[in-house]
Order: C-alpha cells, then structure tokens, then sequence
C-alpha cells in the first residue's frame, strides 16, 4: 500500500462510487472552506494503482503556527478493515504533522447502529460498533460538540410513488391533498431570487430561534452546486388569482344548489349542511381576496435548498413564511421534490438533521414529528472524533477552550 496526496479528478472518481459519499466531501465544499481562510487537501491509499481509502482534507491556522485539520464528512474508508485504516490513519498522522497539523477531526456518513422510525434500534440490524471500536484503538476521541448533525431522518425510495404516499400519516396526506388545492407550485430559483430565499429562511430562524447564513453563502452554494446540477434552490408560490378564481366557481355553484334545493323542498338538515359549506367557501374568498390585495396574484410562501448529489436527494434548509403555513406548502414541498427524487432515480431521500431526542414534551420533536409523518428510519451517525496529533498543543487549545468558557 501507498499513501499520496491525490489529483482533485482522481479523488472526485473515487468519492463518486464510495458508499460514505457525501456532498461535504466533494471539491465545491473545499472551495466554499477557501472563503473562510480553510486550505485543502486530496489524500489516499492506493494499493495495486487503485484508490482504497481517500479524503478531502482542510486546514485553519489556529495560535502559535499551528493548524486544526478537518475531513469533512470523511474518512472515505471500509472502517472495517482494520489493515487499510490503520495505514490509513497512521500516515495521514505522519502527513498532518509536517503541515504543522495539531489535530485531526472527522465525522463520516456513518452510522452507530440501525435505528426504525421511532429511533429504536432493530434487532439484528447493522451494527458497526466494530469499526467505532478500531477508531478507538487508533486514538480517536469522540468529541463533546460536533460542527455536523449527528442525527437524521431518511426515507427509501425503494417503493412506487402511490405507495410512497399511502404509506404516509393521514395528517401529511391531508396536508398535500390541500395543498394542491390551494394552488401551489413548486419550481426552481434563480440567482436573483436568492434574496428572497434568505429573507424567508431569515423569517423562520427568527421564529426559532436558529441562525441564518449569509446571502454570500447561499450565493457561492447556487454557483456550486445548482448551477452544475447538484442542487435544487426553489420557492414555493401560491397562486392567489387562480385560487380566488376557483373559489368563486365554487360559491356560485354551491349558491345555485341551495336554491335547487330551497324549491324542491328538501330537508333543513341537508340545506344546513350545504350553507354551511357555503360559509366556509366564502372566509376563504375573503383570506384569499386579502393576502391578494396585500402580496399580489403570487406570493413566495415556502423554501428549500436540497442537494441532489450521489444516491440521495438531502433537505438541508428549508423555511416558510408563518401567515401562509395553514395553505400546506410544508409539506407540499417534501411531497414534490420527494416525487423528484422517485422520478430521477434517487435511491434515498434524506429529510436531514433531528435532534435525537424522541420525547414528545422535548422543544425539538416537531422537527421530527413533520418528517416522521412522510414515514422512514431514524439515522444515528457516529459523530465527531479528534485524533491528537501533536499532544501539547491539543492539550493546551482543550485548557484555553476551557478558560474561555
């Protein structure tokens, strides 16, 4: 075996057909790391002129000279193979030292054990508390705060669509049914719009509590990802004319059906039943009429960035806009793009992050509560390790941290 530092093609081949593949590995998140001051790396193992382990690496200059390195979403490695990740390891200790590295950190797209989708473990399942365990025996510190999520939701599309969708709580599907009601439509953004998305996504992290990102940074992901066709930004419309439009059809049908019955003398029971119907035809006129009035014929009322990379479409930021929630866009999102994801042959959609805690009472089991709607699995990921590098310095950064605090 042989540890080199790769060309960027060679690595993005190997990257492109490994099992662990993740957008945070790929070259366009090592050029986003730049803006931030972050250099990077290829590293890899080959053995008989073929790539068997490889990451991306990066590198910040922390005090005294020294630099933190970070394998995004990496090792790309069999963590099973104890032969090939302890060269692995070993050398990429040996490389980090001479660019004056003090530490290494990863997080790869791997899991603890196979969960269901209440977050149970399922008997007999995959279990990778081996390869953990190597980690363990190299060096590897799990750490208290991890930089990615380490809980996610995900749904096979291993199913036809119909399916798909019957499988879904009765509450979802109510919700998608009444979306398309609603005259919603979903399509992509452009460049321009990209303010727009920030202001939506700014309206929900206010009513969160989260932060937003920078309009820069939604900007470079668009020129990295979207415009080469790993990523779909899109906006959610409501067409208000359309659904007013239909909304009045639907009272003058309604008016003439109360009248018919008024003459034929049917029961009070039946007519009450359809003015009521009427009723309730008409508050919509009105909420309709108004938010018109007030945003125009279309208004933007939903949002989401999704990468489209390798075998799954990830949900990585969504928002909407708090006065049209009730119109269904939530979930009428999640519904068409996970139709987009069936069409094009994604083999897995990945609603993202959770927070792990499944107690109802808990602040955070909305978020989960909404995507355990449209069904799937829990995902537990084995988290942010450290690996020492240069003791004294690891060490002394883990007593200032601590002084600071």
């Amino acid at each position: 075996m042989e540890f080199q530092v790769l060309e960027e093609k060679e690595f993005r081949d190997f990257l492109d057909s490994h099992p662990l593949k993740t957008f945070l590995q790929t070259p366009e998140i090592a050029v986003l790391r730049k803006k931030s001051g972050w250099d990077s790396y290829y590293v890899g193992v080959k053995q008989d002129g073929k790539i068997v382990a490889a990451t991306m690496l990066v590198s910040h200059p922390r005090h005294f000279g020294v630099y933190e390195f970070y394998a995004p979403r990496g090792l790309l490695v069999d963590y099973e193979d104890r032969v090939v990740l302890d060269f692995f390891v070993l050398e990429l200790k040996k490389f980090i030292k001479r660019k004056k590295g003090y530490m290494l950190r990863i997080d790869p797209y791997y899991i603890t054990r196979e969960r269901d989708i209440n977050g149970d473990i399922v008997e007999d399942g995959v279990d990778h508390s081996k390869g953990i365990s190597y980690l363990h025996s190299l060096g590897f510190q799990r750490s208290k705060t991890s930089e990615q999520i380490s809980w996610s939701f995900s749904l096979d599309l291993d199913k036809e669509l119909d399916e798909i969708l019957r499988n879904m709580r009765s509450f979802t599907k109510r919700s998608i049914k009444k979306a398309e009601r609603n005259h919603i439509v979903l399509r992509d953004v452009e460049y321009g719009e990209l303010s727009l998305v920030k202001e939506i996504l700014d309206a929900t992290c206010n009513r969160k509590h989260f932060a937003n990102r920078k309009l820069e940074y939604f900007q470079e992901m668009y020129h990295l990802f979207a415009e080469k066709g790993n990523a779909r930004f899109v906006i959610a419309d409501i067409h208000l004319q359309e659904l007013l439009d239909e909304l009045r059809e639907a009272f003058k049908k309604e008016k003439q059906v109360i009248e018919k019955m008024e003459n034929e003398g049917s029961k009070a029971a039946k007519i009450a039943a359809h003015r009521k119907s009427l009723c309730q035809i008409e508050e919509k006129m009105r909420e309709a009429s108004s938010l018109k009035e007030k945003y125009g014929e279309v208004v933007p009322a939903s949002t989401g960035i999704f990468i489209t990379y390798g075998d799954e479409v990830l949900y990585l930021f969504g928002g909407n806009r708090e006065e049209f929630m009730h119109f269904g866009c939530p979930h009428f999102v999640q519904w068409e793009m996970i139709r987009y994801a069936k069409e094009n042959n994604f083999r897995r959609y990945n609603f993202y992050g959770i927070s792990g805690n499944f107690d109802p009472n808990d602040e955070s089991f909305g978020i989960y509560d909404f995507k355990k709607g449209f069904t799937g699995y829990v995902e537990e990921l084995i988290g942010e390790y450290e690996l020492a590098i240069i003791p004294i310095y690891y060490y002394l950064f883990k007593i200032l941290h601590i002084i600071k605090k």
